[in-house]
């Protein structure tokens, strides 16, 4: 992106004779993909209310970008630096929740997962063609660049990724801050409002939701059984049962909206509640009854958080022993030929043992992130926090997509 396209915003030469509210630190949001935005979104509103703090954000533009992210960020409304304006600016605080690009950036970076736990579930990476090592998040590789240490603040969510790391990037450990897991303590605190986020839903008290929940890749629901969402529709009697669909950002952004829409038309028609990344799937997993998942996070969310799981992929040569999805797949039934009534009640058997497993393997300090992140911010920007309590918006209520 050329100079002349740079904006006149609150940073950058001239700054002082343009802003409004003068001697704002200044914080950046790094977004390079929809599932990054989306869980900084859950960390924004810790700060972006204080009157001494400007908060901003870019997307990053390199040799290739995941489509449909910039107009994400614009929904949004926050103010959009150029990518190109961005990396020539030091800013007093770096949000990201991805390691991509972040060695191009100027400023303490507090660096989060994106999405449940800090290290992958995946045996290998998925990026390599022909991997020999495990991947994990934690790699001193993906930390690291030159020699020194990317993150001033690596958020982790539990002990058990602090002594990991002590192994994979030792380095590293004067950066790492166990501090929970903000979207799951939010989809907790959200369970009070179940009731609302069904009649936003349009159920009833006595019509039970199923939702597919689909992680991205060719392993994924959506990759191996694309077919799933019809034959659930078509097996359970609609008067007693509604069915939705949460897909990972990646199947929108890789695929298309137009396309994903086209693939599932007629399921839409059917009825089938079809709830964009951006449009509230933590609120959805709350009005769930039933899951239908796979190895993705969506899935352990809604396990953490109580909702009985069926599995309808089984990776067990795929995963990282002792990952989240591993330890998911242990402890739910797997999907199978029998009548998916029984199936239902069966997986309502083993959700009690379930959620207690995923909730411990996701954090550490349940109903904690919220503070310890906003008090990691507040050091890197060199202010005090505020004396009050940190609040997190209440989560937003599903939005189908309209057919």
């Amino acid at each position: 992106m050329s100079r002349e396209l740079w904006i006149r915003g609150p940073v950058g030469a001239g700054a002082e004779a343009r802003v409004t509210r003068a001697g704002c630190r200044t914080t950046l949001v790094v977004v390079p993909t929809m599932t990054a935005g989306t869980r900084l979104l859950d960390i924004v509103p810790l700060l972006e209310s204080d009157h001494r703090v400007q908060v901003v954000f870019t997307v990053p533009h390199t040799t290739d970008h995941w489509p449909g992210v910039e107009e994400f960020v614009r929904a949004q409304h926050g103010l959009l630096l150029p990518w190109e304006q961005a990396v020539q600016h030091t800013f007093d605080l770096v949000l990201a929740a991805s390691h991509r690009h972040l060695e191009q950036l100027r400023g303490p970076i507090l660096l989060v997962g994106h999405g449940a736990g800090t290290m992958k579930s995946h045996r290998y990476s998925r990026k390599a063609e022909k991997p020999v090592l495990p991947a994990t998040g934690l790699d001193r590789e993906l930390l690291t660049y030159r020699g020194r240490i990317l993150p001033a603040v690596l958020a982790l969510g539990t002990e058990d990724e602090r002594t990991a790391l002590g192994s994979l990037c030792p380095e590293a450990l004067p950066a790492a801050v166990v501090s929970g897991d903000i979207c799951l303590d939010r989809m907790t605190a959200g369970a009070q409002f179940r009731e609302y986020y069904r009649r936003e839903l349009g159920l009833n008290p006595r019509r039970r939701l199923v939702t597919i929940s689909s992680t991205w890749s060719t392993d994924s629901i959506f990759g191996r059984v694309p077919s799933l969402c019809r034959a659930v529709l078509d097996a359970l009697p609609p008067a007693r049962y509604a069915v939705s669909a949460v897909l990972h950002p990646n199947v929108w952004t890789v695929h298309g909206r137009r396309q994903v829409t086209a693939w599932l038309s007629d399921c839409l028609e059917a009825g089938l509640r079809l709830i964009p990344p951006d449009r509230g799937w933590q609120a959805n997993m709350i009005a769930s009854d039933w899951v239908i998942g796979d190895h993705g996070s969506t899935t352990a969310y809604a396990a953490a958080i109580g909702r009985p799981v069926t599995l309808a992929t089984d990776l067990e040569d795929r995963l990282r022993e002792g990952s989240i999805a591993d330890l998911v797949r242990k402890h739910a039934p797997l999907l199978d030929t029998r009548s998916l009534l029984e199936q239902e009640a069966e997986a309502a058997r083993h959700s009690d043992g379930l959620s207690s497993v995923a909730a411990r393997a996701i954090s550490s300090r349940p109903g904690q992130a919220a503070e310890i992140l906003r008090s990691a911010m507040y050091r890197l920007l060199g202010l005090p926090g505020p004396e009050y309590p940190p609040s997190v918006p209440m989560l937003p209520a599903p939005l189908p997509i309209e057919v």
